[in-house]
């Protein structure tokens, strides 16, 4: 997985052209639905997409040149479809962090060490999950839901599944 280097002011400071590059427009954006495909490929219950403003986030995407480049951490929207969820992953080396735009019903499911937990989001909603948990999120709502995901670092490593769950055996394309 390669990393952008974050942009610095320049020397001498250009500030107009620095401040520009770090600018992210909607605008400018577009929804991938193709970084997690593979796993909607597999059931369609896992069909979402990113929406990368800072940094590429955890999907195992390498590089956006559109993205502004991360220093400290990821910033992206998700779209989760009613009925669709983002399977149970754990995140070793960051926090994760989950705040709803949109959306009555989210509910997040949590385990770590044998012991699980549920909760249940909704609009303007926030919720902080420390490394080493496993998560996930499924949208229990009637309309599709939009949600600002950060991760804690510029680069986090690509989330893994528990070993049982059926996502865990499938092959992640190579994201560049």
């Amino acid at each position: 997985m390669t990393s952008q280097p974050a942009k610095k002011l320049p020397n001498p400071p250009k500030l107009a052209e620095w401040i520009d590059s770090r600018v992210a427009r909607f605008a400018t954006r577009t929804y991938d639905w193709d970084v997690l495909k593979f796993q909607a490929d597999f059931d369609p219950k896992y069909r979402r997409a990113q929406m990368r403003y800072m940094g590429t986030g955890g999907t195992g995407k390498g590089a956006d040149d559109n993205a502004v480049p991360a220093e400290h951490f990821t910033f992206s929207t998700m779209v989760l479809p009613a009925g669709c969820e983002g399977p149970l992953h754990i995140h070793e080396d960051v926090e994760e962090v989950f705040f709803i735009l949109k959306g009555n019903k989210i509910r997040l499911f949590f385990e770590k060490d044998g012991e699980r937990h549920e909760t249940i989001l909704g609009e303007r909603d926030l919720i902080s999950v420390p490394p080493g948990v496993y998560r996930g999120l499924r949208n229990e709502g009637l309309e599709e839901a939009l949600m600002c995901v950060m991760l804690g670092a510029s680069q986090p490593q690509t989330p893994h599944y528990p070993p049982d769950h059926p996502v865990a055996k499938l092959k992640r394309p190579n994201k560049g």
